[in-house]
């Protein structure tokens, strides 16, 4: 059989010092204490208020001062709980107070055209080279299609910025005459005006030799200058419809020596926003006078999102080109067209994959 014994009971006469509580003799018989930390000397204690991080309720910390009190001097002083607000997430309730608000804000109804429509010679078109709405693919509309993708591509990138109504405009410039800013101008216009879900309204900014309407065959009539220098006149009203769905056109309006002078008022940037006004898929083109020939370009492309300066080929010097550049710097975005161009390096012949390139 296995030897039972019975476990020893300490003496009822132990002296005082080896009386207490169990946990309190087994940490005095094996010196525990000495395993604590070293305590921290209070010249490195930072003040109360530079160890608070986040707000404390006022009611805990009048407890807690009340405690720290009536504890002896001798322990260290005692660190203050910290009392975390809880952060309020927002309920289904809020979202839906959020909805309400965004619903009840006040929506500005989009400008509407009203001018008389007026059909254009497709034949005209043609013989200047231009392109021809609901005509064959060519070359030429291959080339302004890619052009007019990539300045589509960066008004919806200008407007995810915050630029605003001046993400919709885009300046159409060149050095010198005579270097196919019109020409380009046009097109453009014509080829942003197939598109499904944009429309596009065509400016003639060049206020001294205005030629868009002679390249639609249009009639003439009031335009952007005279809504800039009459307040009475709404310049929505000087715009003149056209037989192409989608394209729309405002002439230069009656010439005057203040041009530059007008469209540096308060009264253009007014005028301007409300061709777009509440109309967020209406793409505003401006045929500017030459940068170095007139001042109203520099004058423009401080309202526009982008500028294109138009470059001949065979014509336009680099001189020439980096000083319109300078002038032009009121726009953030300035990109370069080489018009008039016989050669691709590339070897590429746009228009030819349908059967009609040249």
């Amino acid at each position: 059989m296995t030897e039972h014994t019975k476990i020893p009971v300490p003496p009822q006469d132990e002296p005082e010092a080896g009386k207490g509580t169990l946990i309190e003799r087994v940490v005095r018989n094996y010196d525990l204490v000495r395993l604590a930390p070293a305590p921290i000397p209070e010249e490195l204690i930072p003040p109360a208020a530079k160890r608070r991080r986040y707000r404390r309720a006022d009611a805990a910390e009048a407890v807690v001062e009340d405690v720290v009190e009536a504890k002896p001097a001798v322990q260290p002083e005692a660190v203050r709980p910290e009392v975390v607000e809880p952060e309020v997430m927002p309920t289904p309730a809020d979202h839906a107070l959020v909805k309400a608000a965004v619903a009840s804000a006040p929506v500005v109804a989009p400008v509407r055209f009203n001018g008389s429509r007026h059909p254009i010679n497709r034949q005209h078109l043609r013989e200047q080279g231009l392109i021809v709405p609901e005509g064959t693919v060519t070359a030429l509309l291959e080339e302004f299609r890619i052009v007019k993708r990539q300045l589509l591509l960066n008004a919806n990138q200008l407007q995810q910025q915050g630029m605003g109504s001046g993400a919709q405009r885009v300046l159409i410039c060149s050095p010198h005459p005579g270097e196919g800013k019109t020409f380009t101008a046009v097109n453009l216009a014509l080829s942003i005006a197939a598109e499904k879900e944009t429309e596009v309204l065509l400016v003639d900014a060049d206020f001294a030799k205005p030629s868009v309407l002679t390249s639609l065959g249009l009639p003439g009539g009031k335009g952007l200058m005279d809504a800039l220098a009459d307040p009475s006149i709404d310049v929505a009203d000087c715009v003149i419809g056209t037989d192409i769905s989608g394209l729309w056109v405002l002439p230069a309006g009656n010439a005057t020596t203040s041009d530059t002078e007008y469209l540096s008022s308060s009264r253009t940037r007014q005028v301007l926003d409300r061709l777009t006004e509440g109309s967020p898929n209406r793409f505003v083109i401006f045929d500017s006078p030459p940068a170095l020939a007139a001042s109203p370009a520099a004058e423009l492309a401080k309202y526009v999102g982008q500028a294109v300066v138009v470059a001949r080929a065979d014509r336009t010097g680099q001189g020439s080109l980096e000083d319109a550049i300078k002038l032009l710097s009121g726009c953030p975005n300035i990109q370069l067209l080489l018009n008039a161009v016989h050669f691709s390096p590339s070897g590429r012949r746009f228009g030819s994959y349908y059967g009609y390139g040249g």
